[in-house]
């Protein structure tokens, strides 16, 4: 008589008959120790949550960083709307982080830390999808927002507008 039986990776092979009810036993105890929990459909049916890594590679000063949680309240927002200017959202970010002082880390560093807040929706997306490790320093970040979100066709119509202003 055919026996089948699962492996632990799920995979279905024929066995013995008396060989099976070794392998049965085995696999009983194996899957209800601690470690090698019984995943249900429910589990299956849930992806695991995984994260990629930040496209922001912060400076080795950033570990002493003093977070004050009031800070992200006088943060501008930008939702990456074509009515939304990005460099009035840059200098209104440069003021807020201007007023946060912290003897531990330097300005680029708060800069950094402080940035992915105070974007919301297709910005924060945008950001959330560039490449692991891709920025740096400050300067970095602030040419790729300007690359996304103030575009060179854009820059080139309000050039067409100012020479063909009368």
């Amino acid at each position: 008589m055919r026996v089948w039986s699962r492996t632990l990776s799920g995979r279905l092979c024929r066995v013995s008959s008396s060989f099976s009810e070794n392998m049965a036993e085995k696999d009983n105890q194996s899957l209800h120790n601690e470690n090698n929990r019984v995943r249900t459909l429910r589990d299956h049916m849930n992806p695991t949550r995984t994260s990629a890594p930040s496209c922001i590679v912060f400076p080795p000063d950033a570990s002493h960083f003093n977070f004050k949680p009031d800070i992200i309240q006088l943060l501008p927002t930008f939702h990456g709307l074509d009515l939304e200017n990005p460099y009035l959202h840059l200098r209104e970010f440069d003021e807020v982080c201007n007023t946060y002082n912290d003897l531990n880390c330097s300005m680029n560093t708060i800069r950094l830390k402080l940035f992915p807040f105070s974007l919301k929706d297709k910005a924060k997306t945008w950001l959330q999808n560039l490449r692991s490790g891709s920025i740096r320093a400050w300067n970095e970040m602030q040419q790729q927002f300007l690359k996304k979100f103030f575009p060179s066709h854009r820059t080139n119509s309000f050039k067409r507008q100012i020479t063909t202003f009368t």
